[in-house]
């Protein structure tokens, strides 16, 4: 009888990605702050969504995304855990599926809203890469799809675990524009494989508008979301919390001026300064948020 081949613990674990997981978790924890819910007597809910938020939803949508594109990985990088057949057979497939049954396990048990949030997140990791939406072949919706992952769906996560319901007005509005921000970031990431997304029939953005249109929209993506976050940050009567926000959008203006005198090749750079100074606004962001007692209205 022979031995049904199964995929090494340490396979698994390259297919799922945990350098992925930091942008969710990144998100979840500003929701948490952005709460203004006191931390003690919390962890075990706090530790739970932060792996709800990457080594579970994060991770599902690396495997999802690899099995679906496990033909034109075998192409471009045959050395990757299914390729490769290290992920042998149908496997590739079932950690998805459980994966995903993973999730929502864990979801339902913090709360009808996480649930729900994470029942989205999830359904966006699979259309993103399955047919017959396979959002990633068009810039626009598939990096709409990762963004609100990445960042507004695990930033309300954070939020809701808090408090136990759905997020305030102001939390909802602040982690909305921030995952809108984040298209542009995804757009930055896109530049790394154009030529191999060209062959595919993949329409991402700088393949659509050519690296240096795409520079200028991922830039103008990034910054408009911050300056109304800074304007509702006044507003909401946070100054010094707009200020430091404002600050560091400076600086990103400055990178980016740089970056977009050579878009394709200074991608990873940019990705390296201006987007760790974008998610450092995320959290000055969320302490002017948590400031006032659940979040404010």
């Amino acid at each position: 009888m022979t031995a049904i081949a199964r995929p090494a613990p340490s396979a698994v674990v390259e297919l799922l990605k945990p350098i992925t997981w930091f942008p969710p978790m990144w998100a979840f924890g500003c929701g948490v702050v952005s709460a203004g819910v006191p931390l003690a007597g919390r962890w075990p809910l706090i530790a739970a969504g932060a792996v709800l938020a990457g080594p579970l939803v994060c991770a599902t949508s690396q495997a999802v995304n690899d099995w679906y594109d496990r033909h034109v990985d075998a192409i471009n990088e045959p050395e990757r855990p299914i390729p490769s057949g290290r992920i042998p057979g149908q496997w590739g497939f079932y950690i998805g599926l459980i994966w995903t049954g993973l999730s929502l396990l864990v979801a339902s048990q913090l709360g009808v809203f996480v649930f729900a949030a994470a029942c989205v997140g999830l359904a966006l990791a699979w259309a993103y890469s399955a047919p017959p939406f396979r959002l990633k072949t068009n810039g626009w919706w598939g990096n709409t799809a990762v963004a609100a992952c990445y960042e507004g769906l695990p930033w309300l996560t954070g939020a809701a675990v808090m408090t136990g319901a759905a997020p305030s007005a102001r939390v909802f509005i602040v982690a909305a524009l921030y995952s809108l921000g984040a298209h542009g970031i995804m757009t930055l990431n896109d530049f790394k494989s154009i030529e191999g997304d060209k062959r595919s029939g993949i329409a991402s953005l700088p393949v659509q508008l050519g690296a240096e249109r795409a520079g200028r929209v991922a830039c103008w993506v990034m910054a408009l979301p911050q300056v109304v976050v800074i304007a509702l940050l006044v507003s909401w009567g946070y100054p010094i919390h707009a200020a430091v926000v404002a600050i560091v959008l400076l600086v990103q203006l400055r990178l980016m001026m740089r970056l977009l005198e050579s878009p394709k090749e200074r991608a990873p750079w940019y990705n390296g300064t201006g987007v760790t100074l974008y998610v450092l606004g995320m959290l000055v962001t969320a302490f002017a948020l948590g400031s006032s007692p659940a979040g404010a209205a």
